[in-house]
């Protein structure tokens, strides 16, 4: 019986196990950054966007015990000796009927396509993507060059879809093959295709990861958001700001949690820009929960929410607004402690002795936030 799969039948292994030095000889390719991230962790958001919650890492041997920062779930496995073994030990460590094999080095891969292999994958069919051949080809053996005909030519990229029992199957025949769908049409297994995607590229040379960034940045959603915070200067508070305490003040902020204004608005500044709920309603005044809750573990708490939508904060200007006291000589550390988090930019205002602010009786914050996403 054909057994029609869907997202929560998959296990989703990315193949990073190689060591190939046409792209450099100092660093592993698939630990590169582009974005600022590694290659390997864009394949693990792109998997768990489209529904897949068992993603195996397969990486060389010598890597396993490397540090691999990352908000999604994720298991660590130690590649073999060439491609087929790495394939095989990230299957053996899955636990889903289906599977779905990529390259690390293919960063840009989609959600839609990830669905339209896997609506055309069951227990007996396999899936894989292809992009017809558009250049002429040549066949060079020595000084002699021929042609060789494109028509029915097709490239083949990656994720590959299989039943995963029938690939360890096909595999364990044949541990010499360039990639799954050859072992799978050599077990003699029926095989469809869907038209793969033209920057689905493979990372293979410098200049590739440059052109890769290029796409990314097209293919990303920009947008910014404000936010903006007030409290009340009063005696016996602790002043924190950006999570630092300033010791030399003799009047704190009011508020329920800790009262770190700056924080505050920089948060709302994040969800603003990625169209969630503001932090009076994330961390509402009435719950005991945040009574006295430092701004920094609900920044971590933000940033969860903002990771787990698809977002990814790339910077975030700010200014606190205070006529006391003094804040610049505290500005390295303020800014030092909130760059933990993303990129970061603070100034501080006076209120020129202008309404309550300028009369020391409140400070006031302001933040822009730029965050992106993948289209997908």
């Amino acid at each position: 019986m054909k057994t029609k799969s869907s997202s929560s039948d998959y296990s989703f292994i990315i193949a990073a196990g190689g060591h190939g030095t046409r792209f450099s000889e100092r660093e592993l390719k698939q630990f590169m950054s582009l974005n600022g991230q590694p290659l390997w962790i864009h394949s693990v958001k792109a998997a768990h966007m489209a529904g897949i919650d068992d993603i195996i890492l397969v990486v060389p041997k010598e890597c396993i015990n490397q540090e691999y920062t990352c908000d999604i779930k994720i298991k660590l496995v130690a590649g073999g000796s060439s491609r087929p073994e790495s394939v095989m030990n990230g299957l053996m460590a899955s636990s889903k009927r289906f599977a779905l094999i990529h390259d690390a080095a293919r960063p840009l891969i989609s959600v839609d396509l990830i669905a339209r292999l896997i609506a055309n994958t069951d227990d007996e069919h396999g899936c894989i993507p292809v992009m017809p051949v558009s250049d002429a080809l040549k066949h060079i053996t020595g000084p002699q060059v021929k042609s060789v005909p494109r028509d029915n030519l097709y490239a083949t990229q990656t994720p590959q879809s299989f039943n995963r029992e029938k690939l360890i199957a096909a595999l364990r025949n044949n541990m010499q093959v360039k990639d799954e769908a050859e072992a799978w049409l050599s077990a003699d297994c029926e095989l469809n295709y869907v038209t793969g995607e033209r920057e689905n590229m493979k990372i293979t040379y410098p200049e590739d990861l440059a052109f890769a960034e290029k796409l990314s940045h097209e293919r990303r959603i920009i947008r910014t958001g404000i936010g903006y915070d007030i409290h009340r200067l009063i005696p016996e508070r602790k002043l924190i700001l950006g999570g630092v305490l300033i010791p030399d003040s003799n009047l704190g902020l009011l508020g329920h949690s800790d009262a770190d204004v700056l924080t505050h608005a920089v948060m709302d500044a994040i969800l603003g820009a990625c169209g969630l709920d503001d932090i009076g309603t994330i961390f509402p005044a009435t719950d005991e929960r945040f009574k006295g809750a430092d701004s920094l573990d609900l920044l971590r708490e933000v940033m969860k929410l903002v990771n787990s939508s698809g977002y990814r904060v790339e910077y975030v200007d700010s200014y606190v607004k205070a006529q006391v006291p003094r804040l610049n000589k505290y500005r390295d550390e303020i800014k030092a402690s909130l760059s933990k988090f993303f990129a970061f930019n603070l100034k501080f205002k006076s209120g020129e002795n202008l309404d309550d602010c300028g009369a020391g009786l409140c400070m006031e914050a302001e933040a822009a936030a730029t965050v992106s996403k993948q289209k997908v």
